[in-house]
């Protein structure tokens, strides 16, 4: 288990006595932003395990990049997931032995591989963002509607203030990152 795994599955603790002057109100919103991450985490584990294929998060998120850049090499594919190139090329090899994933020639550059989803891997993927999204729907759907409609501007006003980190989040790879597609544009 990771520390990030232990992490998530930590009880949502109190914080730690704050500092004179320190922004109650923000450490609030940061608590709750986390809970909401590992939410999320939670879930798209959960889909993950809905389908019959043994996959880890990572393993996911190497066929969802290439289910939204489309076929990349393995160079893109290692940037866009934040890791080196054995790491990315032992992601690929075992997703390849599964066959989800497909590595040609490019016929443009011989010494280039080009990988691309396999149609059972497209089919996955859809089936795992599918009940990932359908489960988000379910937990939003319980909500009063006035606490729904309330999510939509602090969503879209916290996604603005990311702008300032240089973090852009219409971006594929910003998306990829956290395996997590465009939730405030509700079409895929």
């Amino acid at each position: 288990m990771t520390q990030q795994d232990h992490d998530e599955q930590q009880p949502l603790r109190h914080p730690a006595p704050f500092e004179e002057g320190a922004d109650h109100e923000a450490e609030q919103v940061t608590l709750a932003v986390m809970a909401a991450s590992r939410l999320i985490v939670a879930l798209s584990a959960r889909a993950l395990a809905s389908v019959d294929v043994s996959l880890t998060l990572p393993q996911l998120r190497s066929l969802v990049a290439l289910h939204t850049c489309g076929p990349v090499n393995l160079a893109a594919l290692a940037a866009t997931l934040g890791v080196n190139s054995s790491t990315a090329l032992r992601m690929v090899e075992r997703l390849e032995s599964l066959g989800l994933i497909d590595r040609r020639v490019n016929p443009d550059n011989r010494r280039q591989v080009v990988l691309r989803l396999t149609p059972a891997g497209g089919e996955l993927v859809e089936r795992v963002l599918s009940h990932r999204r359908a489960e988000i729907r379910a937990l939003v759907e319980r909500l009063p509607a006035q606490q729904r409609a309330g999510l939509v501007p602090a969503l879209r006003a916290l996604t603005a203030a990311a702008d300032d980190l240089g973090l852009d989040l219409t971006d594929e790879t910003g998306r990829l990152a956290g395996l997590v597609d465009n939730p405030l544009n509700p079409t895929p």
